[in-house]
């Protein structure tokens, strides 16, 4: 087993140029490298800083478009190794460790600082790295002074942080940095001995050649070898193990001043110690993320910048000499060799082998892109590989989720305009190529995450070619990794081929151009039917997925008549009735055939009806119900079960029926209507009440035609319709009037003698039982007239009696309510009939009074509605008749006295004395009337008198009126020589003049302007308001 994970391997990065230092002109050979750093001027134009263990400084410019590269310049710096070369971002210098001191030099190495004098015996050097999130968050210093508004933001936010970590404020003049044009600072941080020294580094020039540098000065570990600062965080690597200084602001007393004696507050923490036999510690930065990768022999962790494990670790083939970074990949080199792995996954993804061996050191720019290998005068200088190479690689190796995994990652870290484009474009393609691989449902499991991928590019593996939709095909194979597109069983065919050949090849050891030695190959492959299943079943899943997408309308109508097609292929009739029914875009003219051959006529049916073809959609229902349904319809969603017994059709002939129904519910064209509503209305008549009534049409229906077209024995369709026209749309025509009237009377009266034999029969049967007759009534029974139960049990007589009630009461109210039907052709059809409140309402409505009283009265018995009737009537004559009825009932009935009396007793008031005791009968005992005969006197007295008083009254308060008119006419109004007209002041004189009733005096002309009875003063009508006065209204005596 491996010591290390090793994935497929791929092309991460690729040799761009091989730089022989010995060979150039100008080289040197025999030198031994140490470090090495880039810095990139344009994107044609690459700085190489090679340090040797000899303490020289070579640079290189290499440009990475033509693979050009030159010898621009070698510095001694001095005898010692070049430990150490870190380019400073912010500005034109370059920082170099070379033996124990730190120095700065010009980026093109024209000229060099002498050393810095604080850095004597320093051990390891690194710069810092600025996280997004840094950059955002910091900011709180206002710097030292360097720089202008705008410029230098980063470096001014970390001079503010410097500024909080000691008192310390060295400045050392940096001599001979002329170069310099920007005022922004970079910051180093040097270890020497048991001191951590944090520098800070301005580009500015201040006088001639000089530069200020702000040092603090920190405690540190003994023997730093390596070390790493990203943002507050400094991580230190010595032989013990790896520490943490976190840097804080510097604490300060009450009163303000600093309790540092010239040192920052620094809290150091140990990460975790080294193993005894371990090589010297090695770190790395990475760019962009607040992460640092710790070397612990050939075991990288990944920490953050508290020293907490953030990933898992990776595991290299063995103790890397130098570690770089590319994107998500760590780059290591060792004795010539370079291998890539992935940061997260610790997978080992690229292997590569130099053309020499020996110490290796790589640097590697900010932005991942390039790579440089130095191992003993060789420089190699790696590119990385376009990503869609990468990616066009992994499909070929078939590791699909590796390809994905890579093109998200550039869609999160915003790797190209094009990144999500091109996931899509990744999914779409290894989508094809599981498909081809007979990997059927992984392939749709791409093909549903790909937003580049058409459904029409899954057209030509269902339907041959060509078809409707063939011009609709994109002519798009992507990175042409996949075959053209075919039919799925040929797909299916030589996919088991290629498998076949593939194992038999690999048995052999052979590399197949289709399954390579050491690839996977399925080792029992499905049968070619159960493949094709599997095939149209995910096929199915991604066309249900699409619909749901904003497709071109003639896009929709291949995605659903496909849909349709691969369903009828499986024998889904469910779903295939669920797609039909609801709101698709399948193209009938594709399906009709095919569904007509198939059997599945229902489906056919639901088709036609959502597309608008209801004629041809009721002509299917139809031949669904008269067809011969003795065996279930092969693939029909509803269960076949016993015929109705009752009706003797079967549950699918029912629901065809209702289907139709409800087709015809919601068409407006009245003969479509009508040519089907026959079968349907034998089938189930409360369909056809249903359809008939329906109020989903635009346009009702002619009745006339209606009532032509329905079979005059289906009485209870009819009268359902005619209650529906009449109560519902008011329907006023007379003759739907008296037919309902007559179809209710019909059936009331079939429910009176049906309720009256069921009486009589019990009756009979209880008389039987009581006179020893049992057996012969038995023998009836069991003959099948009656049954025992049925005679004990009263439930049926009950429900008779219900229904006939119900029937009852809803022909009462409409004879009560309508005033639109013939009263005499519905008397004419209940005379006769035990229908006596109905007839009663009939002959109200004819007037003919005596008939109502004699039903009221004799027939029903009810005196409380007899008495009604004659308050309605208002006629004392009415009272009189009745109780004429009540006398003499007639047709050998007894008196009915009590009824008599209680007439008298209520109304007698009403009634001549004389009369009533005229018609009272001399058999009637005289003790039942003498009282109410006597009040009646009373009474009539009573009321004459009454009569005379209010006469006089009347004619006292006349007198009255006739006395106070005279006085106000016969009123004296005494005018002179000032008298004036209360209405135009005119002096009346000798002029003539008038009095109104509120005793205002006009003259005539004003009188006549106005009129009689409107004052001219207050415009008062008396007309409309009269004036009384209390005068009037009291007699003087």
């Amino acid at each position: 087993m491996c010591p290390f994970n090793m994935g497929k391997d791929r092309s991460v990065l690729m040799i761009g140029t091989e730089i022989d230092i010995a060979t150039i002109p100008g080289g040197i050979p025999g030198c031994q490298f140490r470090s090495a750093a880039l810095r990139k001027l344009s994107h044609n134009q690459i700085l190489i800083y090679i340090g040797t263990e000899n303490g020289k400084i070579i640079l290189l410019s290499w440009d990475p478009c033509s693979s050009d590269s030159v010898l621009l310049a070698c510095r001694a710096v001095g005898r010692h190794a070049v430990k150490g070369i870190y380019p400073l971002q912010e500005s034109n210098i370059v920082a170099v460790l070379a033996g124990e001191f730190v120095l700065l030099m010009d980026g093109f190495l024209h000229d060099s600082l002498r050393p810095l004098p604080f850095t004597k015996g320093a051990s390891a050097m690194t710069t810092r790295l600025l996280s997004p999130g840094q950059k955002e968050g910091e900011g709180e210093g206002e710097g030292d002074g360097h720089g202008e508004e705008g410029e230098g933001e980063v470096s001014r936010q970390a001079h503010g942080f410097l500024h909080k970590i000691g008192r310390t404020n060295r400045k050392v003049s940096a001599n001979k940095l002329g170069f310099g044009r920007k005022s922004q600072t970079s910051q180093l941080a040097v270890a020497a001995g048991r001191r951590l020294f944090l520098c800070e580094v301005d580009s500015e020039q201040k006088g001639e050649g000089e530069r200020d540098i702000v040092v603090r000065e920190i405690a540190c570990p003994e023997g730093v070898v390596s070390m790493g600062w990203v943002d507050n965080s400094i991580i230190v690597g010595t032989q013990d193990g790896y520490a943490l200084i976190a840097l804080g602001e510097e604490e300060e007393e009450g009163d303000g001043r600093s309790r540092g004696k010239g040192k920052g507050r620094a809290n150091l923490s140990p990460i975790f110690a080294l193993p005894d036999a371990a090589p010297p510690p090695l770190l790395k930065c990475f760019h962009g993320d607040r992460e640092l990768l710790l070397i612990v022999d050939n075991v990288g962790i990944v920490v953050n910048v508290s020293g907490q494990p953030t990933a898992g670790s990776v595991v290299f083939k063995v103790s890397p000499d130098s570690i770089g970074q590319t994107g998500p990949y760590v780059v290591t080199a060792k004795n010539g060799q370079v291998e890539v792995y992935h940061r997260k996954t610790g997978f080992r993804v690229q292997s590569l082998s130099l053309t020499v061996s020996g110490h290796s050191v790589i640097a590697d720019d900010i932005d991942g892109k390039f790579v440089v290998v130095a191992t003993q005068s060789k420089v190699s200088c790696l590119l990385k590989v376009p990503v869609e190479e990468q990616l066009k690689e992994l499909l070929r190796k078939k590791d699909y989720d590796e390809a994905v995994c890579l093109a998200e990652e550039c869609v999160k870290e915003g790797v190209g305009s094009d990144a999500k484009e091109r996931l899509s474009l990744v999914h779409a393609q290894a989508g094809f190529q599981l498909l081809f691989d007979l990997q059927f449902k992984e392939a749709v499991d791409h093909f549903l995450q790909s937003e580049v991928m058409q459904p029409s590019e899954i057209f030509p593996f269902i339907m041959p070619y060509p078809n409707r939709w063939s011009s609709m095909i994109p002519r798009n194979r992507y990175w042409g990794l996949h075959p053209p597109p075919q039919h799925i069983e040929q797909v299916i065919e030589k996919g088991l081929s290629n498998i076949q050949r593939g194992s038999l090849l690999k048995k052999a050891g052979i590399t197949s151009g289709i399954y390579s030695v050491g690839e996977t190959i399925p080792p029992n492959p499905s049968s070619r039917s159960a493949l094709l299943e599997s095939a149209t079943q995910n096929i199915i899943r991604y066309l249900k997925a699409c619909r749901d997408k904003s497709l071109a309308p003639v896009m929709k109508e291949g995605v659903d008549t496909l849909l349709m097609y691969l369903y009828r292929f499986l024998g889904i009739t469910e779903e295939m009735e669920q797609l039909a029914s609801s709101e698709n875009s399948c193209v009938v003219e594709e399906l009709e055939a095919l569904l007509k051959e198939s059997g599945h006529l229902r489906t056919l049916a639901f088709l036609y009806s959502s597309k608008g073809l209801q004629p041809q959609a009721l002509e299917i229902w139809q031949v669904l119900v008269q067809r011969n349904l003795t065996m279930p319809l092969e693939g029909s969603s509803f269960a076949r079960k016993k015929g109705n017994e009752s009706t003797g059709f079967t549950p699918d002939q029912l629901a065809a029926a209702a289907e139709a129904a409800h087709i015809l519910e919601e068409s407006s064209d009245h003969k479509l209507v009508l040519k089907h509503l026959a079968w349907i209305i034998r089938m189930d008549q409360g369909l056809g009440i249903k359809v008939l009534t329906s109020v989903k049409r635009s346009r009702p229906l002619p009745p006339e035609e209606v009532f032509s077209a329905v079979d005059a024995n289906a009485v209870d369709v009819h009268q359902r319709y005619l209650q529906w026209l009449i109560e519902e749309q008011g329907c006023k025509d007379t003759q739907f009037h008296t037919s309902y009237a007559l179809l209710l009377a019909k059936e009331a009266i079939g429910a009176s003698k049906s309720v009256t034999q069921s009486v009589t029969l019990h009756e009979d049967v209880a008389q039987s039982m009581a006179d020893g007759m049992w057996n012969e009534e038995k023998k009836v029974l069991n003959d099948g007239f009656l049954t025992a139960k049925e005679v004990q049990n009263p439930n049926e007589e009950s429900s008779k009696q219900c229904i006939c009630l119900s029937t009852r009461n809803r022909l009462q109210s409409f004879l009560l309510n309508s005033d639109k039907y013939d009263a005499e052709a519905v008397l004419h059809l209940i005379e006769g009939s035990e229908l006596w409140p109905e007839q009663a309402i009939l002959y109200k409505k004819l007037g003919e009074e005596t008939s109502v009283l004699q039903i009221l009265a004799l027939k029903l018995e009810d005196s409380d509605a007899a008495e009604q009737y004659c308050a309605e009537l208002g006629r004392p004559e009415a009272y009189m008749q009745l109780l004429d009825m009540y006398l003499e009932p007639g047709e050998g009935k007894e008196p009915m006295y009590k009824a008599a009396v209680r007439l008298l007793h209520c109304h007698g008031e009403l009634l001549d004395p004389l009369q009533v005791l005229e018609a009272l009968s001399p058999d009637m005992p005289l003790q039942l009337a003498s009282e109410t005969l006597s009040r009646m006197l009373r009474a009539r007295v009573h009321h004459h008198r009454q009569g005379q008083i209010v006469q006089s009254l009347s004619r006292a308060v006349n007198l009255d009126a006739r006395l106070a008119r005279f006085e106000e006419r016969s009123r004296h109004v005494q005018i002179n020589d000032e008298s004036l007209c209360d209405a135009c002041h005119a002096r009346l004189g000798t002029k003539l003049f008038a009095m109104y009733p509120n005793d205002l005096v006009v003259c005539y002309k004003c009188f006549r302007f106005y009129g009689e009875h409107i004052c001219p003063v207050t415009h008062r009508d008396f007309q409309k308001d009269v004036m009384f006065k209390p005068s009037w209204l009291v007699r003087n005596d």
